[in-house]
């Protein structure tokens, strides 16, 4: 049976182990801090307030969108932070769980959903907050609402391809993480969060080209964009071809590495 096959499975068998590990990670992480888990909170509050001051009131980037430039921005963002958050951690995961590579007995392909789960439990609070403050510009919960799990589910296929394809290499070639970064610090501009992709008319399809461009738009669609995921068609075929691709690419390439994690950490 492949690896496509099982993965899911062997993720749904080790739930348990894989949510005391995201458990201790969060913990871990934060250890000997004085505010300890509010870090986690901090620094996304601070860069969109920063996004804020900067593109909302001082270059105005916000007059063209017919929405508050805040509840435009954070409905955006908050995706991308979750994917930032899974791609600086999850690509670094075998080497700080290399203790549990090198045991025999030990699954290791269940440690980059580590990552991915203790992440999911920030991203939980922030979507909560771009409903809150949506609500308070007059953008309230709607039936389209539903469709957020989608988008998430969406992400999650696309981020674990990532993932384990990253988490490989890095064993081998320690530089991707610091590739990973750029392209992250890239990637950010590379989607319309603060700024709106009609403004780039002649260039549009440059943006779009990122698959989590249809991710950071799904969410606005969710939360107050009123437009269902069937709508758009030709995006979601083209997502969908990266994200099963990227997902398949990045567990063959775990599979093919993975005989040798424990000689080389």
């Amino acid at each position: 049976m492949s690896i496509e096959e099982t993965l899911p499975a062997e993720i749904w068998r080790s739930r348990r182990l894989i949510g005391k590990l995201a458990k201790n990670d969060i913990k871990t992480r934060f250890a000997g801090s004085y505010l300890g888990i509010i870090w986690a909170f901090v620094q996304p509050v601070v860069t969109v307030c920063i996004y804020w001051l900067v593109f909302g009131h001082g270059l105005k980037s916000g007059q063209s969108l017919g929405v508050p430039f805040l509840v435009y921005l954070v409905c955006g963002i908050v995706p991308w932070f979750y994917c930032q958050e899974v791609m600086s951690a999850g690509t670094a995961t075998l080497l700080e769980y290399s203790y549990l590579v090198k045991k025999v007995v030990f699954n290791i392909r269940v440690l980059p959903v580590v990552k991915i789960l203790s992440a999911l439990f920030v991203h939980l609070f922030f979507v909560l907050v771009a409903l809150v403050i949506a609500a308070l510009h007059g953008y309230f919960p709607s039936i389209y609402l539903i469709q957020l799990p989608y988008y998430y589910f969406a992400m999650l296929v696309l981020l674990i391809g990532l993932v384990y394809a990253t988490s490989s290499i890095v064993v081998f070639f320690r530089d991707m993480s610091q590739i990973v970064n750029i392209a992250l610090q890239f990637g950010v501009w590379s989607v319309p969060i603060m700024f709106d992709v009609r403004s780039f008319q002649h260039i549009a399809w440059l943006f779009k080209i990122n698959p989590m461009y249809y991710i950071v738009t799904g969410y606005r669609d969710a939360i107050y964009g009123r437009q269902w995921f069937f709508s758009r068609g030709p995006a979601t075929l083209y997502f969908w071809a990266w994200a099963i691709g990227m997902y398949l690419l990045g567990n063959a390439v775990f599979r093919r590495l993975k005989p040798h994690f424990a000689d080389v950490l």
